[in-house]
């Protein structure tokens, strides 16, 4: 039995129950706060299977599309929901965002005034081809257009068949980045949920090894929280990657700059630092 049920209404329209999803989420919460290098679960059976392979079925296609690839994420896709021609896709995206799933969402994690994100900045579905990958990395903490905090990452995994050797788990590494201390496979039906910090590091940094005809596929959703004293009593942090020590993984130097003249350099002279780091190729 899946943990969460979705419900059809008579026009077939999917649902949560938001009573089911606050038990189900508060079942989990104390292992959820345990759970280290960062309060996290790990839950598998999520959602039906049979839901999970219809959106396989109705997955959209990646040509013509634009992608990462650059050292730190390779061959990623990422598919907005307004670029998804599935209504049944666009359905289920929209329940993650309900009333009803904040309430599981909420009750597992204990963060209570969750926002959802109507923008979806970052999420929808996710795909990443063989040779792909995503360093390990601590994601951007304020949203963009709303200026809310965000504090928590939903993943749900649409990979049936997926052999040990195709690769693509999901990392979660200390603090300081110095140990792996969770490897998560990405199989279909299982759902990670976790706290975002500017230190909770995680990604799957080894590039996949699956046949050329299958690809690593994901669920993304991410939710927030408003800032009590306002986002400009909060440092800006986009996504910071961290390289693992003792591999070739590359160094952002980039953001690195960008994060040096936001907490180092007078506001006023700013935009001037930023000019300069242009110019050397570092913004």
């Amino acid at each position: 039995m899946p943990v969460l049920n979705v419900r059809r209404t008579t026009d077939d329209y999917l649902h949560f129950d938001a009573e089911e999803c606050r038990a189900a989420g508060e079942a989990l919460a104390a292992d959820y706060a345990a759970a280290e290098p960062f309060p996290h679960a790990v839950i598998d059976d999520f959602l039906d299977r049979d839901l999970l392979k219809r959106v396989i079925a109705e997955f959209p296609a990646t040509e013509g599309r634009e992608h990462f690839d650059r050292s730190q994420e390779r061959l990623k896709y990422q598919f907005h929901p307004k670029t998804i021609e599935s209504g049944f896709i666009r359905n289920l995206l929209a329940e993650l965002n309900s009333d009803s799933f904040i309430r599981f969402v909420e009750g597992i994690s204990g963060i209570k005034g969750l926002i959802p994100d109507p923008y979806y900045s970052g999420g929808g579905l996710h795909e990443i081809k063989t040779g792909g990958h995503l360093s390990v990395h601590a994601d951007f903490n304020i949203h963009g257009r709303m200026k809310v905090e965000r504090r928590l990452n939903l993943l749900i995994y649409l990979n049936d068949d997926w052999p040990a050797e195709y690769g693509g788990e999901l990392e979660l590494w200390d603090k300081a980045m110095t140990t792996r201390q969770k490897s998560v496979a990405p199989l279909l039906g299982r759902a990670v949920l976790f706290n975002t910090s500017l230190d909770s590091f995680h990604g799957h940094p080894e590039p996949l090894s699956c046949p050329p005809d299958r690809t690593r596929r994901s669920i993304a959703l991410y939710y927030y929280t408003a800032f009590p004293e306002g986002p400009a009593a909060a440092p800006k942090r986009t996504t910071v990657f961290k390289p693992r020590p003792g591999t070739g993984d590359k160094m952002d130097w980039q953001v690195s700059g960008q994060h040096f003249v936001n907490d180092w350099v007078p506001h006023k002279l700013q935009p001037f630092a930023h000019k300069v780091l242009r110019r050397v190729g570092l913004s």
